[in-house]
């Protein structure tokens, strides 16, 4: 009996990996089947490094977008990683018990909160602050930068945390018995050997940052043109697909939209390839 109820488990672990694979395999099939043509018809060198989107007229250039997700994604960096990392030491090293059992729910709760509430809570926060202290609109790449870095930090935070603890406490110990600070010894030696692990949380909150959509929808301003400053209005490639598709007639317009998620893909390929090259590398 437990022979069988073995095989049959095997069995449906492995359905439901074809089934993963498989959806993988048709989402893919479905981006470039109807992107690569339109790119094709488009010219390569147009479509990506094109400066003007403007579908009614025939042109499909997402130099801009592709410019503005790199830099809401950077400054999303910039902000999320040493707060996510500098948190994640504190919980894993220095928080006490009776704290900890307070803060790690609600870096939990942060990863559960809709992307329309974080779009709200920038809206009514991030931009008035921008506004009063800066004088423009508020809506542009400072302000979605600074809400996806609040948006990654769970997932940086959880992520590290779990790979600085695993870390085993001898390193630790060995440290500060040759004399180390406890920060030295942190961040000179636990840190440098969970390095595999925090790096998968950095590239994870990338991911999430590069994909995000409805938040940033909401506080960058979707100007497609290239920002000349860090308060200027950006449009990033996932928001230019979700303004534009509901409407985007059967052709062209619309194929060019999705050859914008073939880019987006592709992006998202190249940075996990690095990030294995790196952590190889590493090893």
């Amino acid at each position: 009996m437990n022979k069988t109820l073995e095989v049959l488990m095997k069995a449906v672990f492995l359905i439901c990996a074809c089934i993963s694979i498989a959806a993988v395999i048709l989402i893919c099939i479905f981006m470039f089947a109807n992107g690569v043509p339109a790119i094709k018809e488009i010219g390569l060198f147009k479509f990506i490094f094109g400066t003007d989107w403007k579908p009614s007229q025939g042109i499909f250039g997402i130099g801009p977008m592709i410019i503005g997700s790199i830099y809401v994604t950077a400054g999303a960096m910039i902000v999320g990683v040493p707060i996510g990392l500098l948190t994640a030491v504190f919980l894993a090293k220095y928080c006490p018990k009776k704290i900890y059992k307070f803060v790690k729910p609600l870096v939990n709760l942060m990863a559960g909160i809709p992307s329309i509430i974080y779009g709200f809570f920038g809206l009514v926060v991030i931009i008035p602050v921008i506004q009063d202290t800066f004088g423009t609109s508020g809506k542009g790449v400072l302000a979605a930068s600074i809400l996806l870095g609040m948006m990654i930090l769970p997932t940086i935070i959880n992520t590290a945390e779990s790979s600085i603890k695993a870390v085993p406490q001898s390193y630790y110990e060995g440290a500060l018995a040759l004399g180390a600070t406890k920060e030295r010894s942190i961040f000179k030696t636990v840190i440098p050997a969970a390095k595999s692990g925090v790096m998968s949380g950095i590239i994870l909150g990338m991911g999430r940052a590069i994909g995000e959509t409805m938040a940033v929808v909401m506080v960058a301003g979707n100007q497609a043109m290239i920002p000349d400053s860090i308060l200027s209005g950006t449009r990033t490639l996932t928001s230019n697909i979700v303004l534009e598709m509901a409407y985007a007639p059967q052709g062209m317009h619309r194929n060019a939209l999705i050859a914008t998620a073939v880019v987006l893909f592709v992006f998202i390929l190249i940075i996990n390839v690095c990030f294995s090259i790196v952590n190889s590398k590493n090893k």
